[in-house]
């Protein structure tokens, strides 16, 4: 498995990539209706992933020749925004290596700890990766999440 920057010919992965790991994944967290409005394949597309944003850092895992997953990290908010791993290759690695991307990345450029709005089926991956809870709110789309920090 390769950990690297997104570039824009990686833009189309990530779309499709999220919506099989809600599909498969959300349920753990959720009921059906809110799995279906989070995967949201009909309104997901390519150009909804900007690779190079200033102040972001968007990576890829690659992994058998494919996008295994993504992790995007907003560096100004110090926060995670995404980490994503297709079902295919999930519980092999690619999740924690990507976080531990996005943190070295983060530390590097003086940040010094990192806070997250968890997915209700994701806590535990955090929690295994030293990230606390503090609190519980809804994100943008109205699901449940868990807030989550950690010191780097």
């Amino acid at each position: 498995m390769h950990v690297r920057p997104a570039t824009h010919e990686d833009r189309a992965a990530p779309a499709d990539l999220h919506t099989a790991t809600v599909e498969a994944f959300g349920p753990d967290g959720y009921d059906a209706e809110q799995v279906e409005e989070w995967a949201g394949a009909d309104e997901r597309s390519p150009t909804d992933y900007t690779v190079d944003a200033a102040g972001e850092h968007f990576t890829v895992a690659v992994r058998d020749g494919a996008v295994a997953g993504f992790g995007h990290l907003v560096l100004d908010a110090g926060e995670v925004h995404a980490v994503y791993v297709h079902p295919d290759h999930a519980r092999h690695g690619v999740g924690s290596a990507l976080l531990a991307e996005l943190e070295g990345y983060a530390r590097g450029r003086g940040r010094t700890e990192l806070a997250l709005q968890s997915s209700l089926n994701a806590v535990g991956f955090y929690e295994r990766a030293g990230y606390e809870r503090v609190g519980e709110d809804e994100s943008p789309g109205g699901l449940a999440v868990v807030e989550m920090e950690k010191e780097l």
